[in-house]
């Protein structure tokens, strides 16, 4: 059996995934995504449920980007149903990068409720983008059951695909607003209440006025 460049680079590249250097790792994963090959689907998405680098994890996506659709989205699919947090949450990630909507079923409300914030937080973006058109108004109604959960970070991720959805969050929210029995949730959806209809209010501040609202009996509906 003759082997050729290709296939030597493409043996380099495989090994490169695996190297204890993520410079090296790095390297691998650009020339899985410079020249794809059908060999690397399954050990970049074996690598993106291990890989403890960012910048790595982010080629990984890319190189799963180049790839064909037929290959990568079963296997990503797959993966979103994952024990380990990781591979679920870089899936999602790797998902909302290819944007197919053909994945839009595999963004169930386990995922978007997921107790894993980083999985939940990819799980959102996701959803966002791939959601189809006529079926926002649920996604919002699921977003909407999430607010309050985690730190800052976490919130202002909700925040931000909440408000990628547009007006049809405002129903919503004003469910949460004015019913919600946590005050944390509804603080986080008069935050983002306040980013919806002026986006350029920073995060920081639109909490702190909202948790003051709510802390004097408001719901923020008052003079609307």
């Amino acid at each position: 059996m003759t082997i050729t460049g290709q296939d030597t680079n493409a043996v380099r590249a495989l090994q490169g995934l695996e190297d204890g250097r993520s410079s090296v790792r790095l390297r691998a994963a650009l020339e899985a995504g410079t020249k794809p090959d059908p060999r690397f689907v399954g050990k970049l998405i074996e690598r993106c449920a291990i890989e403890p680098e960012f910048f790595v994890r982010d080629m990984l996506t890319w190189a799963l980007t180049r790839h064909p659709l037929s290959l990568t989205l079963p296997a990503l699919l797959r993966e979103v149903r994952s024990e380990r947090a990781q591979a679920r949450s870089q899936a999602l990630h790797t998902l909302s990068k290819i944007g197919d909507r053909k994945a839009w079923p595999a963004i169930t409300r386990a995922l978007l409720s997921d107790a894993d914030d980083e999985v939940a937080r990819s799980a959102w973006r996701a959803a966002v983008v791939l959601v189809p058109e006529g079926e926002e108004p649920g996604l919002a109604t699921a977003l909407a059951a999430q607010l309050g959960r985690g730190g800052r970070e976490t919130q202002l991720s909700l925040s931000r695909a909440l408000v990628a959805l547009g007006e049809v969050i405002v129903p919503a929210l004003l469910a949460v607003t004015t019913s919600a029995p946590d005050p944390r949730a509804r603080a986080h959806a008069l935050a983002t209440q306040r980013l919806l209809r002026d986006p350029d209010t920073g995060f920081e501040y639109a909490i702190e006025e909202a948790k003051r609202v709510v802390a004097l009996g408001g719901s923020g509906q008052e003079g609307q």
